[in-house]
């Protein structure tokens, strides 16, 4: 084969979509993201014709650059590797992922609201009229078991999803059976201010909010670096800020973060996280 053949066949290759790639290794498509896959070399994030390995801290693009990355490979084995599964270079069928579970909110418990509240007053130093204006609204409740309940909501404003926050003497924090992390998130007081500050939980976003009273907060309920909602966002306030937690996970996050979206800008908390920052304010 000449090289400019191999260079055409290499072309060809390498624009096999990478979720094909995937597949056809045996990876696992998330259950609840479909943009992340869990391989043996950790969990990779897909977008388009770029990759990213959370665990390992780097990425790539295209179809040998991924195969190289999965299987230690030179670029020729790569080539082979593709060659014999996409010869004519129509991917593989892909399987359709399993249907996402569908959400409940939990239930409702008012005789706990009392206890959830005194737990965010008195632990967690927030403001009881910042607690009300949820409560109001119907984004904040108790369960039965008496675990904070802040709900995620989608653009259209239907709950998606519910971050749970255990107010007993055993810390506890947690996601209500079903959410859908990607469909939609917690925000306080609103998205509609021109600068956004992503936290890493809702009771963080309301302790930034209560610090930085001019930004809205948005809780990506957990350190993720790619929420399918985040371009939209991104789109739509004239700053986002990355707030997740002065600490390894939350500064790896927030870099993985600002290298997919270079306009995102680092705002850490001056300790481990917002609500630390609230309480020794007060």
């Amino acid at each position: 084969m000449t090289f400019p053949e191999l260079r055409q066949r290499a072309d060809h290759l390498r624009a096999v979509p990478l979720e094909a790639v995937l597949q056809a290794w045996g990876a696992r498509r998330d259950a609840d993201d479909p943009h992340k896959w869990h391989t043996s070399q950790g969990v990779l994030s897909v977008t388009g014709a770029k990759f990213i390995n959370w665990n390992r801290d780097c990425g790539g693009g295209g179809a040998i650059d991924l195969v190289i990355h999965l299987n230690h490979r030179g670029f020729a084995a790569a080539i082979q590797w593709l060659g014999e599964r996409f010869s004519s270079g129509a991917p593989a069928p892909l399987s359709r992922p399993p249907p996402p579970p569908v959400f409940h909110c939990p239930a409702s418990d008012l005789a706990k609201l009392d206890h959830v509240v005194h737990y965010l007053v008195a632990q967690r130093g927030l403001a009881l009229r910042l607690i009300a204006s949820l409560v109001q609204t119907g984004s904040l409740y108790a369960d039965p078991r008496a675990n904070a309940v802040f709900l995620l909501r989608d653009p259209q404003g239907r709950p998606v999803g519910a971050e749970l926050r255990g107010t007993t003497p055993i810390p506890w924090r947690g996601m209500a059976p079903g959410s859908h992390k990607d469909l939609g998130f917690f925000a306080f007081p609103s998205t509609h201010q021109p600068t956004i500050v992503l936290c890493e939980s809702a009771i963080d976003a309301m302790s930034c909010h209560a610090l930085h009273p001019q930004h809205g907060c948005v809780s990506t309920a957990g350190a993720r670096p790619n929420p399918r909602w985040l371009p939209a966002l991104i789109g739509q306030a004239q700053q986002i800020y990355c707030g997740f937690d002065a600490d390894p996970p939350g500064n790896d996050m927030a870099r993985a973060m600002i290298s997919l979206y270079p306009t995102v800008q680092r705002l850490p908390p001056s300790l481990k996280d917002w609500n630390d920052v609230l309480r020794s304010a007060s």
